[in-house]
């Protein structure tokens, strides 16, 4: 039982990272790859308006009034994310977790506004030597997430060992902020 709340938590790089997220201004979120939606149901609880994307959506909880949930498989077709009508950049915050998939940068940048937030967290190369993800292709090489976002303001980067429970669990964090145009 334990083990299932814990994993029902908000990440604590959320978590320790809210006076970032500016949460009194409602912001659009979106949350990519959510899961079971434990971070943006965070956010969303201090007022965000989320949108959560996963392939399959049967693992999200159920949704408040002000949010909403897209089932769209990002990794077949082009690496697109679903724009507003009106404007392409239309994310305040964009949140991806322990999820790679490398033909999305340039999209998840384009989706943010500008002044807007990436929260990222996922594996580095060095987790496949104590347990899974082990496929290089979901694993981020050292300095990828500040290379990727290297003319961003960096807010937070650190990549190491996070101890996910009390295992070694090795992962980049990196929370930068979109140049203002």
């Amino acid at each position: 039982m334990d083990e299932k709340r814990l994993r029902a938590e908000a990440a604590p790089l959320l978590t320790q990272s809210s006076q970032l997220l500016r949460l009194d201004s409602h912001p659009q979120v979106l949350d990519l790859a959510c899961g079971t939606g434990r971070n943006g149901l965070w956010l969303a609880a201090h007022g965000a308006q989320v949108t959560f994307i996963d392939k399959d959506l049967g693992r999200l909880a159920a949704l408040p009034p002000q949010c909403r949930a897209l089932a769209l498989d990002l990794e077949t077709g082009e690496a697109k994310l679903p724009k507003a009508q009106t404007e392409q950049a239309q994310y305040d915050i964009v949140l991806v977790f322990n999820y790679l998939h490398r033909p999305l940068f340039e999209a998840i940048k384009e989706s943010i506004k500008p002044g807007g937030l990436i929260v990222y967290e996922t594996f580095i190369a060095r987790q496949a030597e104590v347990g899974r993800p082990k496929n290089p292709n979901f694993l981020l090489t050292d300095g990828e997430l500040l290379q990727r976002f290297s003319s961003w303001e960096t807010l937070h980067a650190f990549e190491g060992d996070v101890g996910c429970e009390d295992t070694p669990c090795f992962k980049a964090q990196y929370i930068g902020r979109k140049p203002a145009k």
